[in-house]
């Protein structure tokens, strides 16, 4: 009798140990950034509130650093469910539906609130729906509350103080077509050169500028040769918590709400730590010497708007881009 009593106990321990094993899931996160970045400050916040806001029954492991390998291993993973989050661009989900390598049109958004608008329109979820159907992959809740940059500069070794002075500007640019494109439009002299060459070549004089978040300048140390600094509102990012739709379904209903409002307060919290961190970068670099400039795009904007005219005539922007633009423009009553 006392052996079965024993076993009973045994048992039922056993079963509320496994239910307890079973309610808690672990996630991992991977991100490029350092723990000790503004973004890394703000993943670790997210999975802190994470944690707290679903009694424990989530918790999230972030991976800074690209420990877990670069993007296209990090993507692979995201879709076997070996990484929950990557917490990276939206424009490397273009790989499974190419519309969202137009998420940051250059010149296409009056402001952010505009491209806020443009970014969660049903033309833009119906491409991340596609990227899901194709991948496994979509974003979390809204894909613009964890912001990126706060905003774009171009950094020179000349004065940039209106639009007419990228006209024979030998700017540093990516391997992407678009940006290629875009500011050979808007005349500048473009060279593609990879990201870590760019300070060596603008004080050999391979080029004379590049375009950055305001956030990397200083960190990258752009400002000790390229003194010039000013800002464009090129186009707008955010930091795009790209989440494995069946780890997400997984969840349950009160897990998944505490995970949407730790990300949601994350989102704040980006707000407040990217244009602080932008604003004390800029005035450190002003006192040692760089000059900062805010200049009149709208030069630029009607540029672009010729160069989008004549791409969708050609049939090179994606089918509803133009019209989700416009669309997008005034705030829904």
């Amino acid at each position: 009798m006392k052996t079965k009593t024993l076993l009973s106990m045994a048992t039922g321990l056993a079963m509320i140990l496994g239910g307890a094993a079973h309610a808690e899931t672990t996630w991992k996160m991977a991100t490029k950034m350092p723990v000790d970045s503004p973004e890394g400050q703000v993943f670790e916040k997210f999975a802190e509130l994470t944690e707290e806001y679903t009694d424990g029954e989530l918790k999230i492991t972030v991976y800074p650093n690209e420990q877990l390998g670069k993007e296209n291993a990090v993507l692979e993973q995201l879709q076997a469910n070996i990484v929950q989050i990557y917490a990276e661009g939206f424009g490397y989900m273009k790989k499974w539906e190419p519309a969202l390598g137009w998420l940051a049109g250059p010149y296409a958004f009056d402001d952010f609130a505009h491209w806020q608008r443009f970014m969660n329109s049903d033309t833009v979820k119906g491409w991340f729906d596609n990227a899901a159907a194709e991948s496994g992959v979509r974003p979390l809740g809204d894909p613009t509350l964890v912001l990126r940059g706060p905003f774009r500069v171009t950094v020179s070794n000349v004065p940039v103080e209106s639009a007419a002075d990228y006209e024979g500007l030998k700017m540093r640019m990516h391997e992407n077509k678009v940006a290629i494109d875009t500011w050979d439009n808007l005349g500048a002299e473009v060279i593609t050169l990879p990201w870590t060459e760019v300070y060596q070549s603008i004080s050999k004089g391979i080029v004379q500028a590049v375009n950055s978040p305001i956030a990397l300048v200083e960190s990258m140390r752009f400002n000790e040769v390229a003194p010039y600094i000013t800002r464009m509102d090129e186009y707008w990012q955010s930091v795009g918590f790209m989440v494995n739709e069946s780890a997400l379904e997984a969840l349950d209903e009160d897990t998944r709400d505490g995970l949407l409002k730790a990300y949601a307060e994350a989102g704040e919290l980006s707000q407040e730590i990217m244009f602080s961190v932008a604003d004390e970068s800029i005035e450190r670099m002003v006192a040692d010497g760089a000059t900062y400039t805010e200049i009149d795009i709208s030069p630029l904007v009607e540029k672009m708007a010729t160069f989008y005219a004549d791409m969708a005539e050609s049939g090179e922007l994606p089918e509803g881009f133009l019209e989700a633009v416009e669309a997008a423009r005034t705030p829904t009553q």
